[in-house]
């Protein structure tokens, strides 16, 4: 007889635990599926913690933070190997599974490993690795079974010169050169992370640039870092084959005719919704050409209303924060219990080198509203924390209205900029606007003194400035002369 649950959570990502979290205090019998050997599914143990895991052990070892003093060549060990980057990201990971397997026992989570398919509406099958089956029943669904990498046919994957994004994380050795082919965020956070160990990176992207939803200044600022530290970008490149050559090398050759030799290629063009083994179809679902499930975004439920999807495996935004949310608010709706809905606006974080994050609209969308608005810029090296730290770049850009003085978006690349960002968060759902900025006291020194610089820069370019406007000019000139 199958066993019978309130909720089945299928997955234990971000989206997953929230969902499961919040069913078990709303005093329901919640089961989480879990088909890797240890919780945490994808964020912990190949995306998210992994990631930024190893950019900051790489930014560590290399001393990168250390070279605007001590130049390019400072390095806090001279000779990185693989092996060293594992380590940290391992003591890591162990510590991510101990905290989710304690939130889970305590809050009276059952967790079950195996892989999980549809046998009815309600009705799911696991099977774990010794091949042993259970039957299980639930009267609500939760799919937060994240995605895994897009491996085209024609790409030939081996797990040591031509790897994918999750192979990435278990290199044997170091490359002394490496192609990423696609500008995704995923392939623009290790195409930089690499760049910080001195190894010679080339990024392919088929468009004309990269990251398209991020505001196109911040772009153009990040793009001159890159190309200023030596990272080689070929846009508009559209790969036609990989081919191995030799034990240790490839060869890409690209629909233009030209050849990328590299050490190591890394295939980040996409992700695929982890639903083939599902079989939606018992359940009355389908999922797209890209494996994703089509959910009404308002309570994350599908067109069978007892099952609901969340997190990477619905689409954009497909970030652990916001995966959370979603894992909540799914979980709530379920169990017919009032969510709170998000604010309108979150960050979004890209954990490259240097850091990009940003929050409300870019400077394209406002002139697509056509809002009157005033750009402030602050450059992280006209504060005194950007000099004690040796940053020569760093870059922030704040928009308002100029009818309302509202702030409209944040948007900022440099040195903690995914920490930076919440000030602007907060400001931004909570209505504020530009005075804010203008009259209250940041701690000095720090780089969110930024804030302030940017917006007496809008402020003094604003039309129609009240007649105490130069009670500002001077603490802006103040502020840039450290």
């Amino acid at each position: 007889m199958a066993q019978h649950y309130d909720l089945i959570v299928v997955g234990s990502g971000p989206a997953g635990r929230r969902a499961a979290v919040q069913a078990a205090k709303l005093k329901k019998s919640v089961l989480v599926i879990e088909r890797g050997q240890r919780v945490g599914g994808v964020c912990v143990h190949t995306g998210t913690i992994p990631s930024k895991t190893l950019r900051e052990t790489v930014l560590n070892l290399s001393g990168w933070r250390e070279r605007g003093f001590y130049g390019r060549a400072h390095r806090n060990k001279q000779d990185i190997t693989a092996e060293d980057l594992r380590r940290r990201l391992h003591i890591t990971l162990d510590h991510e599974v101990e905290v989710l397997e304690h939130q889970f026992a305590r809050n009276k989570v059952a967790c079950m490993a195996g892989a999980a398919r549809f046998l009815g509406p309600h009705a799911i099958e696991v099977t774990n690795e010794a091949g042993e089956v259970r039957h299980l029943h639930a009267d609500k669904i939760i799919l937060a079974v994240g995605t895994q990498p897009f491996r085209p046919a024609h790409i030939p994957f081996d797990g040591e010169n031509v790897v994918d994004a999750d192979e990435v994380l278990d290199l044997k050795r170091l490359p002394r050169s490496l192609a990423v082919i696609g500008a995704s965020v995923i392939g623009v956070e290790y195409a930089t992370i690499f760049s910080a160990l001195d190894v010679k990176v080339t990024l392919i992207e088929p468009g004309d640039t990269l990251l398209g939803f991020v505001d196109r200044e911040l772009v153009d600022e990040f793009i001159h870092d890159l190309r200023d530290r030596g990272l080689n970008l070929r846009f508009n490149s559209k790969v036609k084959a990989v081919r191995h050559v030799g034990a240790e090398s490839c060869l890409i050759d690209l629909e233009d005719h030209r050849q990328i030799a590299a050490d190591m290629v890394l295939f980040a063009a996409g992700r695929m919704g982890a639903t083939a083994s599902l079989n939606l179809a018992a359940a009355g679902l389908e999922a797209d050409e890209r494996g994703r499930i089509a959910v009404d975004k308002a309570n994350f439920r599908s067109k069978i209303g007892h099952i609901y999807a969340v997190g990477d495996v619905i689409g954009f935004p497909s970030l652990a924060s916001t995966s959370m949310e979603q894992g909540r608010i799914a979980a709530c709706h379920a169990l017919g219990e009032t969510a709170h809905a998000p604010p309108q606006f979150f960050p979004y974080g890209i954990y490259s080198v240097p850091e990009i994050s940003t929050i409300g609209m870019t400077e394209e969308e406002v002139r697509a509203k056509a809002i009157p608005f005033e750009t402030g810029i602050a450059r992280f090296r006209e504060t005194s924390r950007g000099h004690i730290m040796g940053l020569n770049s760093g870059f922030m850009k704040m928009i308002f209205a100029i009818e309302t003085r509202r702030l409209l978006g944040v948007h900022i690349v440099g040195e903690g900029a995914t920490e930076l960002i919440h000030i602007g968060q907060a400001v931004l759902n909570l209505g504020g606007g530009l005075d804010y900025f203008v009259e209250n006291t940041f701690n000095y020194p720090t780089l969110a003194e930024a804030y302030k610089i940017a917006a007496l820069d809008a402020y003094n370019r604003m039309p129609q400035r009240q007649a105490s406007a130069t009670v500002f000019e001077a603490p802006l000139r103040a502020l840039k002369a450290g």
